[in-house]
Formats: structure tokens, C-alpha cells, sequence
């Protein structure tokens, strides 16, 4: 064996794969020549090639052992001279990369920003102090006490399909960026001091704040960025969709973090990559408290670290929660945190049932209360401490002027049930929201007839112009309806229009291969009855979908409600487990990678996704990628209601209802901002007690 050492060769072939290994995630191409080696758009980081030559040394010490004689030992000792010229050759091009990392492009150099926006420039200069609608001299102090539903069993931030976070979770952690509800689809840094990204748009690199820190006192690094994405896309099925244009995160300096994209010329990408909640790599590489290796990929109730504003310090698993603000909170005087999080304690109580919680309100025990039942804000407000004035209530529009609403009863197409277009449009007629709303709402309500229902993006008549273009150059795979008709869902109300929307589903299913048979609907063909199961989260949805499956049983079809508990839910929802079940989906006036695991082919065959409907259709999967790389925003608004009417057209959902203001009432301890965000209510970040200020 001895006698059969190739010193050089093996040497060689030593540094070809040790530099491949470390360098080609790194932007490079290493080949046996030195000489030949190609520098991609990016770079490397120098500690790289420090594992290089460590490995290298010890090869080289190894490769002197094995040999049992001076003249082998000799030979190698020659081929590590010449080859140390090449490792030479290595890092000096390594330093190179590191230098001109930045210019992200050939010749192109980098444009620093301090936020970005995908409808324009951000509206706020570079040295902004705060956002327009904070108090910078609110004051710290107070409690609030919020409720939470069902339960909760994970403090784990970055997992999706195991377990249920704790509500408030998310004020722990820092994001790259922040959003201002004062612009729409804006961010600004908040761990990253600025972001850079070329004119193609195929990366963005960002530059962390020197003063980022966790709780522990740790500075918040690349690596803890890299590994919360690398993580985040490993154990989280939705944000691994979400990021899936995302394929590397890797560190480019020593503050700096650059995320490459497989596809240019998606504006959004940098925006979305801005989201990421980050988490601390050393803290959950570490053991615990009990000496127990900490697992990421598992659920957790240990209080986990965060850079974040607040700290938990109390709970009772499944319970309550009790968060505080840190006072050594590093960034609680950048731009983006002045004037906010200003409440000292907030507490988190879980309840299973609507009623009870919201009893818990009237009584003081929760300070806020979104309301979302029309009978309860129409009825249920005649307390003593509402009459006097304790507690006051409004209806505020802001945070739908930039949020599309789809509401809806969603057929699960996965089942043999509901593939039939007709079958699904025959249940729509079957629905009678005018009477629903006058008897059980008090008319507060409009009925939803669009995906993007209350935004510009919501297509309306027939389509013209250039949404006429877009659906034109598909013309082979969308429903040619979509040219000449536009959506309108049934109208009911009366006893008259009930009966005729009636006689159309009947005659609908009996088109889809249904027919009535005695008192019930039964499959022509196998005698099977039609019988499905509505799925719901809560039994405050039951007075609404009851009178639907009522409705459904004057023409022969058993569709029975089945309510349960929230980690239920939770769980058949994330696995498709529902024949139909009760869905809102909120959109923004920027949509962009979302719509793939809304809409998208392939996320109907992923579980934890948002396709609830299991939508698999090729002119929709082409209309979505037109809405991402659309190259303006009239671009982008045909593309959209392109994309709306194509949907709307197969008919994918029983549309219900919504109304465009948020219901609130709070018990009169809190001040909020005198004006309020354009786009939001500022709650509870820009919020303040009273009692703070006394």
C-alpha cells in the first residue's frame, strides 16, 4: 500500500476537493489549475480558507506519516512546497472577493439604502428620527392584558406544522427590517442599518447595526442570519414556500449578510427577506438550564432569548403568558423603535370559548377587544362601564385602506367531492347572504366579490386594456367566460330569489352527474349520497353556516358542521384534513411571492401551505408569476386582476362576507396616538398607559 503513494497527486487532489468544499457555496468554481479558478457574481468570506489551510496542514502531517521511508517522506515534502504556492494563490484571491464583495455586480457599486419600498421610494428621509404617528415622549409603565384563544405549546418561533406559539412570540425577536403602517408595503432597518441590492435584483446584502444585541449581551451576527433562514426553511414548510426564490444566505463581511435569489428582477424578494424573525445561533446550539441539548427543530416552552424589546418571565403552559420590556433593550432609541413599546407588562390569557373571554372583557380583566361578531357590537355593549364611559369603542377604517379581504367557505378539491366546477357554483347559489345578513347581522356587511375585495386590484366588468393583453396571452388556459362575463355572486333576500337560486343548483348538479331522489341529492351514476363535513374553529361560526346547511337539506344534501378546538384546527388545516372549512385570506396592495402558496400548483400538494382550496391550474400559476415580475404598478395591477378574475371564475369558493373597518373598544387606562397610522392602529406598539404618564 506504502509503495503505491502518489505524494503530489494525492496532495493535489487534497487541496482540489478541501478548496471545493469550502469555496463553491461561496460564489466559486475550483478547478485542479490554480490558474483557473472563476470568481461568480459575490464572494467569499475569509475564515473560509482558514478551514483550508488548517485541513491542509493536517493532510500534509498525515500523509508524512503513512510514508514508512526518507525518500517518500522527501517526495511529499517537495509537492507541499510547489503546492503551497497555489494555496498562496487561494487566499489572495479570497481577499480579493472580500474587497469587492459589494459591488454585488461587475462595475456596478453598491447603493447603500435605509428601507425600502415596492410602490415608490420610502417616503422618509435617511436621517428620519421616528414614524410620523408616534409619541418619541411617550411614556414606560403600565399593564395590558390581552386574551389569546384556544391554547398555545411552543415558544419555538421558526416551526410551523408542530405545535401551537404563544401569542406575543414575536415581540421577543427583531427582523432585518421594519414595516411602517404609515406607507404601504415600506420597510425600514431595524437589526440592519441598510440594504443594498444591484439593478437585477438577484441578491441583497444587509449591513447589521454595530449595536445589535441579544439579551445576553452577544452582538447579533451574520451567522445568526444565515441560521435563522437556514432554519426557517428547513423545519417550516410555509416559509420554506414563502423563501423558496431564496436559495443561500451566506456571510460576505463582517457585519454584513448577502441572500441570493434564482431568478432576477423580483422587486419583492429584498422586502420579504427583511421579514425574517432572527434568532440567536449560540443560544440554541447551547444546553439548557438542565445540562439538555436545546433542539430547534423541536417544540419548546423554555423562554427563549431574543434581541427583541420584551423578555418572557412568567407563564402557565397553555394558559397565560406574561411578557416584560427589557430596560437593556439595545434598540430602543433607533428610528424605527422610538416613541413604541412602551407598555412595561403584557399579559397573554388563553380562553376556549368566545363568550367567556369576552366576559372577561366587560369585567375588566382584558383591556382590548377586537370585535368580530355584529350582534354582540350591535347588542352586548350596554355594561355599566361602557354606559360611563370606562370603556369606549370605535370602527376604524385604517388597516384596510391597503388590505384586500377574501372570506369564504372553501370546498377542499382534493376531494372527488368538489373537482367539479359545477358542483362547486351550485353550493354558491345555495347560500343566501342578504337573508343571513338582515336576520343574524343587522346589515352590517357586504357581500365579498373579489379576492382583492375593497382594493384597486379588484377586477370589476370586462376585462380591457392591458389586463385584456395579459389574459389574451393565455388565452389557452383560462376559462374563456373570463372575457365576456364578469363575476356576480347570487343575489337572495327574498322567497322568490331563493327558490329560483335553488332551482339553478339543483339543475347545476344534476349537469355535474346529481340527482334528487326522494328527499336526497345521490350520485346518479353509484347512488352515493352527496354528504360532506364543514369544518370550523370556533362555534361562533355555527350561527352563520347553519343556516346554509339548512338550506342545503331542502335539496337533498347532508352537510354536517363540525367545530373544534383551536391545536385541532390548527392541525387538519395545516394537512388538508376538511372536506370544507372557513377561510379569510388578507392581501396586500403589493402581492408578490405569497400568491404561490395561496394559489400556486405546488403548494396544493404541500402541507402547511395556504392553498386551502388545493387549486391546481396552469393559467393561474402563469398569471401569478406575471403578478410577481410585473414591471410597474400598472403592471402589476393588471396582472392582479387578471389573476382575481381567473380565480373567481372557477369558482373555488363560496364567497361570504366583510366589513372594511376594525371593531375595537379598550378600557379607558391607554392613550393612543392622536393621529393614527394611515395604514393600522399602531396597537400596542405605539400605545402608552395612563398610568405611565402619571
Amino acid at each position: 500500500m506504502t509503495a503505491a503513494v502518489r505524494p503530489q497527486k494525492v496532495l493535489e487532489i487534497a487541496v482540489i476537493l478541501i478548496c471545493r468544499k469550502s469555496l463553491c457555496c461561496s460564489g466559486f468554481t475550483v478547478k485542479p489549475d490554480f490558474g483557473e479558478m472563476e470568481m461568480h457574481d459575490g464572494g467569499v468570506y475569509l475564515a473560509d480558507n482558514t478551514l483550508v489551510r488548517d485541513a491542509l496542514l493536517f493532510f500534509a502531517l498525515f500523509c508524512l506519516m503513512l510514508c514508512r521511508n526518507a525518500k517518500m517522506q522527501k517526495r511529499f515534502r517537495m509537492a507541499w512546497s510547489r503546492l503551497k504556492t497555489g494555496l498562496a494563490i487561494v487566499m489572495a484571491t479570497t481577499v480579493a472577493a472580500v474587497s469587492g464583495v459589494q459591488a454585488q455586480d461587475a462595475g456596478q457599486e453598491p447603493k447603500w439604502r435605509h428601507g425600502v419600498s415596492l410602490m415608490d421610494e420610502p417616503k422618509l428621509p435617511a436621517d428620519f428620527k421616528q414614524f410620523p404617528y408616534v409619541n418619541p415622549d411617550a411614556p414606560k409603565g403600565g399593564v395590558l392584558n390581552l386574551s389569546g384563544d384556544g391554547t398555545f405549546d411552543s415558544f419555538n418561533p421558526v416551526l410551523a406544522l408542530r405545535g401551537k406559539p404563544a401569542s406575543g412570540l414575536s415581540m421577543v425577536f427583531d427582523t432585518l427590517l421594519k414595516s411602517s403602517e404609515d406607507e404601504v408595503s415600506t420597510s425600514y432597518g431595524q437589526l440592519a442599518e441598510a440594504l443594498s441590492y444591484p439593478d437585477d435584483v438577484s441578491s441583497a446584502t444587509f449591513r447589521l447595526r454595530a449595536a445589535a444585541k441579544w439579551a445576553d449581551g452577544q452582538s447579533v451576527t451574520p451567522e445568526d442570519v444565515v441560521f435563522s433562514f437556514e432554519k426557517i426553511k428547513e423545519l417550516n414548510p410555509t416559509q420554506a414556500g414563502y423563501y423558496r426564490h431564496v436559495i443561500s444566505a451566506e456571510k460576505t463581511g463582517e457585519r454584513e449578510v448577502t441572500f441570493r435569489f434564482d431568478e432576477k428582477n423580483n422587486r419583492e424578494l429584498p422586502s420579504i427577506v427583511g421579514q425574517l424573525s432572527i434568532v440567536p445561533k449560540h443560544w440554541w446550539e447551547a444546553k439548557d438550564a438542565k445540562g439538555q441539548p436545546r433542539d430547534i427543530s423541536k417544540t419548546t416552552l423554555e423562554p427563549v432569548m431574543g434581541s427583541g424589546p420584551y423578555k418572557i418571565v412568567a407563564f402557565s403552559p397553555g394558559s397565560t403568558i406574561r411578557y416584560e420590556l427589557r430596560d437593556d433593550y439595545w434598540g430602543k432609541d433607533i428610528p424605527v423603535n422610538r416613541g413604541q413599546y412602551n407598555i412595561k407588562t403584557i399579559n397573554y390569557t388563553y380562553f376556549a370559548d368566545n363568550d367567556v373571554e369576552f366576559e372577561a372583557f366587560r369585567s375588566g380583566n382584558i383591556d382590548f377587544w377586537q370585535e368580530t361578531q355584529a350582534t354582540r357590537w350591535a347588542t352586548r355593549y350596554d355594561f355599566p362601564a361602557f354606559k360611563d364611559g370606562r370603556v369606549k369603542r370605535e370602527e376604524i377604517p385604517n388597516p384596510f385602506r391597503a388590505t384586500g379581504i377574501m372570506q369564504a367557505l372553501v370546498p377542499n378539491t382534493r376531494r372527488d367531492l368538489f373537482k367539479d366546477q359545477r358542483v362547486r357554483k351550485a353550493l354558491n347559489y345555495a347560500f343566501d347572504f342578504e337573508e343571513i345578513n338582515r336576520t343574524m347581522m343587522y346589515s352590517q356587511y357586504v357581500r365579498v366579490n373579489s379576492f382583492f375585495f375593497g382594493t384597486e386590484l379588484a377586477s370589476s366588468g370586462v376585462p380591457e386594456g392591458k389586463e385584456l393583453d395579459i389574459l389574451n396571452s393565455i388565452k389557452d388556459k383560462v376559462p374563456a367566460a373570463v372575457f365576456s362575463k364578469p363575476y356576480t355572486n347570487p343575489v337572495g333576500g327574498d322567497p322568490q330569489k331563493a327558490r329560483d337560486n335553488l332551482r339553478q343548483a339543483v339543475g347545476l348538479l344534476k349537469e355535474a352527474g346529481w340527482e334528487l331522489k326522494g328527499n336526497r341529492m345521490v350520485n346518479a351514476k353509484t347512488g352515493a349520497p352527496f354528504s360532506f363535513e364543514i369544518l370550523l374553529s370556533s362555534p361562533q361560526l355555527e350561527r352563520i353556516v347553519l343556516p346554509f346547511t339548512q338550506t342545503l337539506k331542502r335539496i337533498g344534501i347532508d352537510a354536517r358542521i363540525r367545530t373544534v378546538d383551536s391545536s385541532q384546527y390548527t392541525n387538519r388545516a395545516r394537512s388538508f384534513d376538511y372536506d370544507m372549512t372557513w377561510v379569510v385570506w388578507a392581501q396586500t396592495l403589493n402581492p408578490g411571492n405569497e400568491q404561490l402558496y395561496y394559489w400556486g400548483s405546488k403548494s396544493a400538494e404541500t402541507d402547511g401551505t395556504r392553498n386551502y382550496a388545493g387549486i391546481i391550474d396552469p393559467g393561474v400559476d402563469d398569471l401569478i408569476n406575471k403578478v410577481i415580475f410585473a414591471k410597474d404598478r400598472d403592471d402589476l395591477i393588471a396582472s392582479t386582476r387578471a389573476l382575481d378574475r381567473v380565480l373567481l371564475s372557477h369558482d373555488y369558493v363560496i364567497p361570504l362576507y366583510y366589513m372594511m373597518a376594525m371593531r375595537v373598544a379598550y378600557w379607558d387606562k391607554y392613550q393612543r396616538p392622536q393621529n393614527l397610522p394611515e395604514y393600522g392602529i399602531g396597537f400596542p406598539d405605539a400605545w402608552w398607559s395612563k398610568d405611565a404618564a402619571k
